[in-house]
This record gives structure tokens, C-alpha cells and sequence, in this order.
């Protein structure tokens, strides 16, 4: 079976709604995206629901889906789509609240492949490799490629493999991985965050995917 990478982004840090909103509109127009992530700003827990609430229906229009960052208590009363979780220590807490309300929960900081087997076989809905430390390092491409390789190779569940510069899009395509994930450093692209997303659905057409059993 052959298959097509998807995009997933990571949206900035942003403390204004609007302004987040005007960025995804230019990436956006850059193309299919599936999924976008966002972390919560500072302040009250009104504030985040309302400044969440701003975003999912630009989001929604677009056809994608809105995940918020860790917060997975405020999944249902923001009206995201789901959680991403920046660490695994919470995954089943959030698996249990996300299914009960049919959300989805994904799952990154996964810093040894038994973390990331382990998330999946609690039924997590996808792993994430190569995204940003706590640290503010970045791990290799060629370290991403290996796990994102291996992983694809073995197990079911989706694994989205983090680009940190574009030019790392091919490569990881070629893994295996079902998504590519472009952080909030492709927004400071100075060709747009639309360009971007151009260029990197362009390259996953044009990369070989393995083919894979169904």
C-alpha cells in the first residue's frame, strides 16, 4: 500500500488570538494541513478558553483539527480537537478523560523507544519524534530518521516526525512516516509560513514513501 505524508503544525507561542489567527491564515493558503497544535498563553483559564475558542473555527475551516498543548483538562471546554502531550507521564490520565469525550491524544518527548511503545499500546492516536528538548537542543536528523525508520517499519500506530529545518522534510519523508510536523520556527521564514507549507507539500509529493503492508 502506498501512502502520502501529511503536514501537522506546531503554531507559535502566541498571547493575541487574532494574531495567531492571521499567521494560520497564511499557512493555510500554503495548502493541506491536518493538524494544528497550539499552547495555551498565560493567564486566567477564561482567557485560554476564550483565546482557543478564537482559533478553532479558522482551524475547522481549513480542515483541520486543533490540539492543544499538555492542557487536556481543557479540551472539552475550549472545543479543540484534542491534546498533544509534550512527555509521557500523563498518558493514561489523558487517554481516560479523552475518550470518554471522543478526543484525540498524541504524544512526544518520548525519550526511549520503550516510551514511545508503551504510549502507543495504551492507545495513544500518534508518536512524535525529533521535536525540540526541553532544552531548548534539537536532536540529529539522522537520530529522528532512525526512530522514525524503525518505528514505521514495525508498529501501526502513526508516528509524525519532526522537521526542524526544511530542509529535513525529504529525509523524513522517505522514513516511512505517516506526518511531517513543521514547528513555530517556520513561521519566521522570510518567504512566509504559506511558502513554506508550498514547498513542503511539494517535496512529499515528489519523495518516494515506502511502500507498506496493509
Amino acid at each position: 500500500m502506498t501512502y502520502t505524508a501529511r503536514l501537522i503544525l506546531f503554531a507559535p507561542r502566541e498571547e493575541n488570538a487574532d494574531h495567531l489567527n492571521a499567521s494560520l491564515t497564511a499557512a493555510f493558503k500554503g495548502g493541506r494541513i491536518d493538524a494544528v497544535i497550539v499552547t495555551l498563553p498565560d493567564g486566567d483559564e477564561r482567557s485560554q478558553i476564550n483565546f482557543v475558542k478564537a482559533l478553532v473555527s479558522k482551524v475547522h475551516e481549513a480542515g483541520a483539527v486543533l490540539l492543544i498543548v499538555d492542557a487536556f483538562e481543557m479540551v472539552a471546554r475550549t472545543g479543540a480537537d484534542g491534546v498533544h502531550l509534550t512527555s509521557p507521564a500523563r498518558v493514561s490520565e489523558a487517554l481516560s478523560a479523552m475518550r470518554r469525550i471522543d478526543r484525540s491524544v498524541g504524544v512526544g518527548g518520548l525519550k526511549a523507544r520503550h516510551d514511545a511503545m508503551e504510549a502507543a499500546e495504551l492507545g495513544a492516536d500518534y508518536v512524535m519524534f525529533g521535536e525540540t528538548r526541553p532544552d531548548g537542543s534539537l536532536p540529529t536528523l539522522s537520530m529522528v530518521q532512525e526512530r522514525a525508520e524503525w518505528w514505521a517499519e514495525l508498529f501501526n500506530t502513526p508516528c509524525v516526525a519532526f522537521a526542524s529545518e526544511e530542509a529535513h522534510v525529504a529525509p523524513l519523508v522517505a522514513t516511512g512516516a505517516e506526518f511531517i510536523g513543521l514547528g513555530a520556527h517556520s513561521f519566521d521564514h522570510p518567504d512566509g509560513i504559506g511558502a513554506v507549507v508550498k514547498q513542503a507539500l511539494t517535496i512529499i509529493a515528489q519523495t518516494p514513501a515506502p511502500q507498506r503492508d496493509e
